[in-house]
């Protein structure tokens, strides 16, 4: 078989060469053009450059047929085997990544807490582009420099408010327990290595074929479970999360709850049907068997009943919303243990639909934290006579995330519960189900804490009527709106996914 072209190879990773050269333009332009000028006409021309380059990958997706060479997609060559496949399902999780990239953008246009827009708004597409290389990855090492690459962006954008100490601090915690956490991936991955001599993730799942686990094995599932919880914010690998939400820029906050989390958990998943695929063991009730399935099992009843416990004590918005993402965590963490195609559709779909949401619900929160200058619950009092709109949408975000119909929270909760019931032998995880809609009409109560004050306590004596400017008007009602055509209309994200998953190639 004779080597595929350059221009072939260059046409499959042109997506993320577009975000690269936009980060690079977008630097040039702030440097050199609108330097001089006003932070608000700079963060909008700025931002218009890196939306503009986010829209050109995303065009570029939605039109690429991949090459083929000798009739086989380049992508199934030996030369990109594992480091970079490019398939239907890879290209819709990059689709979400790109569009919640443009969203959080947009977000940004009229914010004042840093005067290196240029910079800023460049780490959010390295951090993409991280993202997207994170997506379509299925060799450890890719995996381990595509997650680096996103973590050591995203530390930088938490620590981006300089007039903030708490932006620091937050971001020395997160800097700290990323580092502990990639420490972990990588000893669980070089002891896969070790016991496979591959880090391609199927040439992983034949050699680990066998009746009896190694003892190596499971402290290699451990390790690797551990620096993916970190990741994806799962307790008990958490305790970065309400500091980093708090502390950071929101936009930033905004990014790492949404964007990052479509990723990370796409890839856990990956990881863990694809290259654990021989070694799930059973996570059923009273019938464990060594494997991933009952560490991870445990781990989401674990962010389910912390994150709901804790959520409730909050009086920062930004807190609550963090340890809301721990709880939500461990509703996606439901998709994987159905481990199974049913269960991977139902966890892009959650985790996309939650990124929109959540990204929605910061929006409204940095729009209260720009008037009042904190973000507390009683900074939201009397919202809704000040701006109706936001606080209609706000209305629709908190409902989404409790998951009440027919909003597209509904609808992704309950397909996360069906798929593990679907894909359990015998309902084992009947009881991890039970468990997470006991956990789902806990968080109601903390959803309508937030509600509370925005449509029955009045607002103060200074609370004034909230000038909002265009751009995050538009975004967040589009968010609003996207969030309820999900949810009555749920079939528009979960056909493609499953018209993707059948044309995927197998594990």
């Amino acid at each position: 078989m004779s080597a595929p072209s350059y221009w072939g190879l260059l046409t499959l990773v042109a997506p993320e060469i577009i975000v690269v050269i936009t980060a690079l333009a977008v630097l040039s332009v702030d440097l050199f053009v609108v330097r001089e000028q006003p932070v608000r006409y700079r963060f909008w021309i700025c931002a218009a450059f890196a939306a503009l380059g986010c829209v050109a990958a995303t065009v570029w997706l939605l039109e690429l047929n991949p090459p083929t060479h000798s009739g086989l997609s380049l992508a199934n060559l030996p030369l990109l085997k594992g480091m970079f496949v490019d398939d239907p399902l890879t290209r819709l999780v990059k689709l979400a990544v790109l569009v919640l990239t443009v969203l959080t953008i947009v977000l940004s246009m009229e914010s004042s807490f840093t005067d290196h827009v240029g910079e800023y708004l460049a780490l959010i597409l390295f951090a993409t582009v991280g993202m997207m290389f994170l997506v379509s990855a299925q060799d450890l090492l890719m995996i381990f420099i595509a997650l680096e690459l996103t973590s050591l962006s995203l530390y930088v954008l938490t620590a981006f408010n300089k007039r903030n100490v708490r932006s620091a601090e937050a971001a020395l915690k997160y800097f700290l327990f990323g580092g502990m956490a990639a420490a972990f991936t990588l000893f669980g991955l070089s002891l896969l290595y070790g016991l496979t001599g591959s880090t391609g993730l199927r040439e992983i799942a034949a050699k680990l074929n066998q009746p009896n686990p190694d003892p190596l094995l499971l402290a290699a599932i451990v390790m690797t479970v551990i620096g993916f919880g970190f990741k994806v914010a799962a307790a008990p690998f958490h305790l970065w999360a309400p500091d980093a939400y708090q502390g950071a820029p929101t936009p930033s906050a905004a990014f790492i709850a949404s964007g990052s989390k479509v990723a990370s958990f796409f890839v856990f998943a990956r990881v863990m049907m694809l290259g654990f695929a021989h070694a799930g063991g059973n996570g059923a009730w009273r019938d464990y068997a060594a494997g991933w399935l009952p560490v991870l099992a445990a781990i989401a009843a674990a962010s389910m009943l912390l994150g709901n416990l804790a959520a409730i004590a909050q009086t920062s918005v930004k807190r609550l919303l963090a340890y809301s993402a721990i709880a939500h965590g461990g509703y996606a963490i439901l998709g994987i243990l159905a481990n199974g195609p049913q269960g991977l559709a139902s966890l892009v779909y959650y985790v996309t639909t939650y990124g929109l949401t959540v990204l929605g619900a910061f929006g409204v929160v940095g729009l209260v934290e720009e008037q009042t200058g904190d973000a507390q619950l009683s900074d939201f009092a009397g919202l809704s006579r000040r701006e109706p709109m936001i606080a209609f949408c706000m209305l629709i975000f908190m409902l989404s995330l409790a998951g009440i119909p027919p909003l597209a929270g509904f609808f992704g909760k309950f397909y996360l519960f069906t798929a593990a019931l679907a894909g359990a032998k015998n309902l084992g995880m009947l009881w991890l189900v039970v468990f997470a809609i006991a956990t789902s009409a806990v968080s109601l109560y903390y959803y309508l804490q937030v509600l509370k004050q925005i449509y029955v306590t009045p607002p103060d004596s200074q609370g004034n009527a909230i000038t909002l400017p265009l751009s995050s008007r538009v975004a967040i009602g589009l968010i609003a709106v996207a969030v309820v055509v999900f949810g009555c209309a749920p079939n528009l994200l979960v056909g493609p996914l499953l018209a993707a998953l059948q044309f995927t190639a197998p594990g």
